[in-house]
């Protein structure tokens, strides 16, 4: 059978660093052999912040972005430079509703104090894709993967990200491949 045409959009929200969506798309791309690109800038919802929490409430945003005009899309992944939680967690990397079609990256909390918060650095922009392919891959309704050497193992900090690699085992990548081919 044969795949039909997917693109991925990237969404910058907010104040992100130009180079952030750029690099995401780019991998998208490259790896993922699918098609992407960087759509027009949005500001964050301001009902979606917590003053509880003093962030925003993902699930808040996911739902903005379902009224969005993503028609043309397969799958959105809007790139955001605040803090995000959900209410079982104080904060995540990233957030996507398995498979759905719209995703989150927080670049808030992609450094840490001593690597300074430099928003033009390599790890954060390493760190960001990560986070932007493995949410993709819940929206193609990837479970988070046993295998360490897995782009879809789970991260629970920094160092379990920068531990894990910029690919899929050969499993999940069989099911993302798969997931491609199917209507």
């Amino acid at each position: 059978m044969k795949s039909k045409k997917r693109i991925i959009g990237v969404v910058p929200v907010g104040d992100v660093p130009e180079l952030a969506p750029k690099i995401i798309v780019g991998h998208i791309i490259g790896y993922l052999k699918l098609a992407a690109e960087i759509l027009s800038p949005l500001e964050p919802p301001a009902s979606a912040f917590d003053k509880i929490h003093r962030s925003y409430n993902a699930a808040m945003i996911l739902s903005f972005f379902e009224s969005g005009p993503y028609d043309n899309y397969d799958k959105v992944i809007g790139v955001f430079n605040e803090d995000l939680f959900i209410p079982t967690f104080a904060y995540v990397f990233g957030e996507a509703k398995q498979g759905g079609k719209h995703a989150l990256v927080s670049l808030f909390r992609l450094t840490k104090e001593k690597e300074g918060r430099n928003p033009a650095s390599a790890i954060l922009f390493e760190r960001a894709t990560k986070v932007a392919l493995h949410e993709l891959g819940h929206l193609y309704n990837l479970f988070h993967c046993e295998e360490k050497n897995c782009l879809m193992h789970y991260s629970g900090g920094l160092a379990d990200l920068d531990n894990i690699p910029l690919y899929f085992c050969r499993y999940c990548n069989t099911y993302f491949k798969d997931a491609l081919v199917r209507p």
